[in-house]
């Protein structure tokens, strides 16, 4: 049953309908009739003469700003009907005043450990009820209110940090592919080395915790190894360009890429450098290391090497064999995925090999992809 202020009856329906409520829950009439009439001047009064209505009430109403709640009812309790809104969750948006005979700490006790707004006790003061229950109504709404704002603030935060990060990828993704226009390939190298190495993490992930993998290093990793071979851009196009193969002098100018790399990012280094950064100057640096020592510039061996340097060094040998470049022609998957396993391309850690050999569908299907459409 609603109740409406009767000194608000004469205006407009739409208006009244605007207007929050106030549910009281009591099995005596005259205590729903005292408290009705404290607040029907500023809320529409629902009202429950035992706790099953009142679950009743609070499901088909979404405007219930405060509950008076009596203890002692037929049918269902006061302690049922908060049972229900602890399962439900609403304790956190509607407050409940409990109002009961009961003896203070036999009443008290068992309440607040639902995580109600306050109790009184009958007889009650109308002064003091009316009182305590503007407070907390207005002290909900102020949370309630702060949650919204705090929420909208941090779905704008999302956004404009969606925003950065696909600009940051853009010129990142740019700036690598500058590399392999200049070494007159499509450029799309620098994008197949983020999908396999974006594919071979998740396995690390997956199968070698040791290495604490999580969801914000794979994409990290990932879009770093767009910059591998960024120190090329200071190699002379008659070495970077050069069909045939290199001289032993040409090759050691090549290598030199790695630390050009490096000195490129260390020009960008900034006091706040994160671990993005990082993992760039490692991708860079070491991607050419071997864990036999045999590797450039630094002769690293095993676990020397970082991770992530290892796992695009794998990723990018297998995308250099199943591709045609000027110098060569591509080998299939399975020519590929074999050289890598004899140790025809390099020497991997024996985790790396098994993340590689758990991606081999993985990765041919993504070659397949990529030859179908071309990308291009």
């Amino acid at each position: 049953m609603v109740r409406r202020g009767q000194a608000d009856q004469s205006e407009d329906m739409s208006e009244n309908a605007t207007r929050q409520q106030i549910l009281i829950v009591d099995d005596e009439e005259v205590n729903r009739t005292i408290l009705s009439l404290m607040f029907d001047a500023e809320y529409d009064i629902v009202e429950a003469p035992n706790g099953m209505e009142a679950i009743d009430t609070i499901e088909k109403n979404n405007n219930i700003a405060l509950i008076l709640l009596d203890v002692i009812m037929p049918v269902m309790d006061g302690f049922g009907v908060l049972d229900y809104m602890k399962e439900k969750d609403l304790l956190d948006e509607i407050p409940v005043i409990l109002i009961t005979s009961m003896t203070p700490q036999e009443s008290e006790e068992k309440a607040y450990e639902y995580g109600i707004a306050d109790v009184m006790h009958k007889p009650f003061e109308s002064n003091i009820i009316k009182r305590r229950a503007n407070n907390i109504i207005e002290l909900y709404q102020s949370k309630q209110n702060l949650e919204i704002r705090l929420k909208e603030r941090e779905a704008t935060i999302r956004e404009q940090e969606k925003a950065i990060r696909e600009n940051n990828e853009f010129m990142i993704d740019a700036l690598g592919s500058v590399v392999e226009f200049r070494s007159i390939e499509t450029g799309d190298h620098v994008k197949r080395i983020k999908y396999l190495t974006r594919i071979l993490l998740k396995y690390l992930a997956k199968y070698f915790p040791k290495y604490g993998m999580t969801p914000v290093m794979i994409d990290q990793i990932a879009r770093a190894s767009a910059l591998h071979d960024i120190g090329k851009i200071g190699i002379p196009d008659s070495i970077l360009l050069k069909p045939g193969k290199l001289t032993p002098d040409e090759f050691e100018v090549m290598k030199t890429h790695t630390t050009i790399g490096c000195e490129i990012l260390e020009s960008f280094k900034s006091p706040y450098t994160d671990d993005f950064y990082q993992y760039c100057y490692e991708i860079c640096r070491y991607h050419h290391e071997r864990a036999d020592g045999k590797g450039y510039p630094d002769h690293l061996t095993g676990d020397e090497i970082p991770i992530s340097a290892q796992i695009v060094s794998i990723a990018d040998v297998y995308e250099a064999l199943v591709s045609e470049r000027v110098y060569k022609s591509a080998y299939s998957n399975a020519e590929a995925y074999a050289m890598i396993l004899n140790g025809e391309c390099g020497q991997f850690s024996d985790d790396v090999i098994e993340c590689f050999k758990l991606a081999k569908e993985d990765f041919f299907n993504l070659v397949e992809v990529i030859n179908m459409f071309n990308f291009t």
